[in-house]
């Protein structure tokens, strides 16, 4: 194989993460070799600060960037996009020539895997739990599906009330509304939104009991690790058309792959190795 691609993920509790075998799946495809590294901060016993001055003049030629510091990666790079500014965070960061780049492949991978199972529906009412980095990109994903009326749910009522009025100006006359307790917001929302870390392995649990699940009509959660996780079982027994976080995962994954390299990918093939637990040789 030809030159090594160097790649990494900045984040906590990402021992299980299944992006180093989705680029390395990816290299293989085009006959390169892709170290993929995992870079916890708090493993490494630096900051974000350090850890990410630290890829940025290690030959990394660029990192994913995952929960708890999207938002502050957004500060550390050129920002081109106008909507991915409007986002306030970047989950993908390309180094190169003109200093680190940043971009959100979160966005459009939700509104790829929001089309891949619900088609041209519109999201309806949305009910999204979690104002951080993965709920900012969702929440202007749905904005771009049509979303006309979204209630935010999170424990820090500065930052649920910034995101919406960031999507308020995004799209002049949507309805929105905050608050701290999520089932206190369920009534009447069509979509149910996790974007926090609550079921992902190292925080067990749900963010929405099941009985304010129903009446809804689809759910989506960011959380992929597990791949069903207790709010999407209890999604599905409540009869809603459900989205997994593995779509995103996909979504996002490709994106930054295009972003980092340019080189071509055979999605149902990256998909295939990646369901039969594959990798890169």
């Amino acid at each position: 194989m030809s030159e090594i691609i160097r790649l990494g993920l900045i984040g906590d509790n990402i021992a299980a993460s299944q992006s180093p075998r989705l680029h390395r799946l990816a290299g293989a495809q085009n006959g390169r070799r892709v170290v993929y590294d995992s870079l916890v901060p708090p493993t490494m016993g630096m900051t974000f600060d350090e850890v990410f001055a630290h890829a940025a003049a290690s030959g990394y030629r660029g990192v994913n960037v995952t929960y708890p510091y999207k938002e502050r990666a957004a500060a550390r790079v050129v920002v081109e996009d106008p909507l991915v500014r409007a986002i306030g965070a970047v989950n993908t960061v390309l180094f190169d020539a003109g200093g680190p780049h940043g971009f959100n492949t979160d966005h459009s991978g939700f509104i790829a895997a929001y089309r891949r199972v619900r088609g041209a529906a519109p999201p309806g009412p949305v009910l999204m739990i979690g104002a951080g980095g993965v709920g900012r990109a969702v929440a202007f994903g749905l904005v771009a599906l049509g979303l006309a009326e979204i209630r935010i749910a999170d424990r820090d009522p500065a930052r649920a009330g910034a995101l919406a009025q960031a999507l308020a100006q995004a799209r002049p006359g949507l309805v929105t509304r905050t608050g701290a307790d999520a089932a206190d917001l369920a009534p009447g929302a069509a979509g149910l939104v996790n974007c926090t870390p609550v079921g992902m392995v190292g925080h067990e649990g749900t963010p929405l009991p099941r009985p304010a699940l129903a009446g809804a009509a689809w759910a989506f959660d960011a959380v992929y690790t597990p791949v069903e996780t207790q709010f999407l079982q209890d999604a599905a027994a409540e009869g809603l058309e459900i989205i997994s976080g593995y779509e995103l995962f996909v979504g996002q994954g490709i994106d930054a792959w295009a972003i980092f390299t340019g080189l071509p990918l055979d999605e149902a093939r990256l998909r295939r190795d990646l369901a039969e637990g594959r990798d890169a040789p």
